[in-house]
């Protein structure tokens, strides 16, 4: 290497960030990274074709999408080994976005239009939020709401699908109507009987090959047998519906476009998408790069995944996201750097340019039983059970999001999906954990008494914990507890507040604690802290509030409280619990 390509390679890979893993590239993982691609690629064709008609999109846009995207990726993604292209959580979200902006009198040409637009505002967002450093973002849907979103769009997928599984359509929309319509079906004798054996057939292969033999790709095998079942007993005469002859080459670079009045209403959807998709990268991102014993910078994904949308967008694509189970593949097969996909994607442009027609006698029933066998992989009803028996207001909040997706739809679904996680949000801050602390047997320090029996207690002294900052949202919340401890019986003459958790106080819960402060005094009860974090009571310095709350009242640790409760009521410590409780 001449000194200049020395130099050189440190510039390009600043803005071309994914070259960093193949500069400088190690012989030795060639091989590894030829055979990672080359098995790569029989999976990334049948599913594009599979995931671009589930988006309700030609089959063909599947194969651009994937072959972009991954280009992209590889020159500004972070990882070495994450697969992006078309996904099966993201086809249903696109269809629901897209087919109500389509006239009955526009084709294939519209509706990708549509979703190249989509691509491009789903690219622009996901990129703004990278270089803004809003990887925040991709914690707006929990896991709980994450859980029940993904069944819920499991069992869409899955319904949707069955009608061409079995060689008929139907002309529905949404999880009951289409479910309603296929079984209307099946009575008036629709289903094909051959494509029905076909699909499902096919599908049973897939599922049966990912359970006993992982290695094989069974999605592969699925597609080669059903063509050879069309060719070899003429099944197209049957009824039994095939692609066809892709498009020769790949589209010219196109900026897409779309009536301006459609346009808002593109927006919902692009940001539901991209939500969902950085969603699904970061957490696959995150159990690779875990593997590997590296680190995962959510704002580089978000800059590599929207570069990839906008690619695609350009290419007659659509939007793309993170693959869990091609990455695996392409890991499980020895991939050590973006090479491998590169070479499964010179497989796809191969397959474009020179065997356009290999494909064509793939039936539509085989195709179906791809995505079906997609939604499976979805779907967690072990982590909904485990939800159930671990904590059931979690369990209720992914049943909600279930329901949201499969009543309301895909779109709908995501958007109360992510209010509900705000809601959750919302929820623990406004009732945080609170606790009476107490002297325990065997146990130094001061601890919660709902955990652990109380030995002794000081008489007029009780100890109050506030597992939260105290904001505007909760202070109502700790008023009250405040005041149903002062009303026992006795009333406490010290009330201190173990403040360690409370990392932060607000005006309206600073101006809340002065007026409580005046009201327990004149009951005859003193509000103390202790373990009052500095920087909160910095804050509480600066609302001008340490006329009112006097500097005595602040010490450094609970015990250091109760040293100096004692000191000044010559109270001692009495066998048994006190009589402060929370409700």
């Amino acid at each position: 290497m001449t000194a200049d390509g020395a130099r050189s390679a440190p510039r390009l890979v600043r803005v071309f960030p994914g070259l960093g893993h193949l500069w400088p590239y190690p012989r030795a993982w060639l091989r590894y990274d030829v055979v990672a691609g080359l098995v790569l690629v029989t999976l990334l064709v049948p599913q594009g074709m599979a995931y671009a008609e589930l988006a309700g999109l030609p089959a063909i846009t599947g194969l651009y999408t994937t072959a972009v995207a991954i280009l992209a990726y590889a020159l500004m993604g972070p990882s070495r080994v994450l697969v992006l292209g078309p996904d099966s959580s993201l086809g249903p979200v696109i269809a629901a976005t897209i087919s109500p902006l389509l006239l009955p009198s526009d084709g294939p040409a519209e509706a990708v239009a549509y979703a190249s637009v989509l691509a491009l505002m789903v690219g622009a967002l996901t990129l703004a939020a990278g270089l803004l450093r809003l990887g925040f973002v991709a914690d707006l849907l929990s896991r709980p709401t994450q859980l029940g979103y993904m069944n819920g769009l499991a069992l869409t997928i899955l319904v949707s699908q069955l009608p061409k599984l079995c060689g008929f359509s139907v002309d529905a929309d949404g999880l009951l109507p289409e479910a309603k319509a296929f079984v209307q079906g099946v009575a008036d004798g629709d289903a094909v009987g051959v494509a029905t054996v076909l699909g499902i057939g096919s599908l049973v292969l897939i599922l049966v090959l990912q359970r006993l033999l992982p290695l094989v790709p069974g999605v592969l095998v699925a597609v080669v047998l059903s063509i050879g079942a069309v060719l070899v007993f003429d099944l197209t005469d049957q009824g039994v519906s095939v692609v066809g002859t892709l498009p020769q080459g790949f589209p010219p670079l196109t900026v897409p476009s779309v009536p301006w009045p459609d346009v808002p209403l593109l927006v919902a959807g692009a940001v539901g998408i991209a939500v969902v998709s950085l969603t699904d990268t970061i957490s696959t991102a995150s159990v690779f790069a875990a593997r590997a014993g590296a680190e995962v910078d959510g704002n580089r994904e978000m800059v590599g995944v929207g570069t990839a949308s906008l690619a695609a967008g350009l290419f007659q694509g659509f939007p793309v996201s993170t693959s869990g189970s091609r990455t695996a593949v392409a890991v499980q097969n020895g991939a050590r750097s973006p090479l491998a996909s590169l070479v499964a994607v010179a497989g796809v442009l191969v397959m474009l340019v020179l065997t356009p027609g290999l494909l064509r006698n793939l039936p539509q029933p085989a195709l179906a039983a791809i995505v079906i066998a997609a939604s499976f992989s979805l779907a967690d009803l072990p982590g909904l059970a485990r939800l159930r028996r671990l904590r059931t207001s979690e369990f209720v909040l992914a049943l909600a999001a279930f329901l949201a997706v499969a009543l309301l739809g895909v779109l709908a679904g995501i958007g109360i999906a992510v209010a509900l996680s705000i809601l959750n949000v919302f929820r623990r801050a406004w009732w945080p954990y609170q606790a009476v602390l107490g002297r325990s047997e065997g146990l130094r320090g001061f601890h919660d008494v709902t955990f652990h029996r109380e030995e002794a207690h000081l008489p007029g002294l009780a100890l109050f914990r506030f597992d939260s900052p105290l904001l505007f949202v909760n202070a109502r919340a700790f008023r009250e507890q405040v005041r149903r401890l002062a009303h026992a019986t006795p009333p406490p003459r010290w009330l201190v507040i173990a403040a360690e958790p409370i990392t932060d106080v607000d005006t309206t819960a600073a101006d809340m604690l002065v007026d409580l402060d005046r009201e327990l005094t004149a009951a005859g009860t003193r509000l103390m802290f202790a373990e009052l974090q500095d920087a909160v009571r910095h804050k509480i310095e600066h609302y001008e509030l340490m006329d009112a709350l006097e500097a005595d009242r602040y010490h450094p640790t609970v015990r250091a409280a109760v040293k100096a409760y004692r000191a000044e009521s010559g109270e001692d410590w009495v066998p048994g619990p006190g009589p402060y409780r929370l409700e």
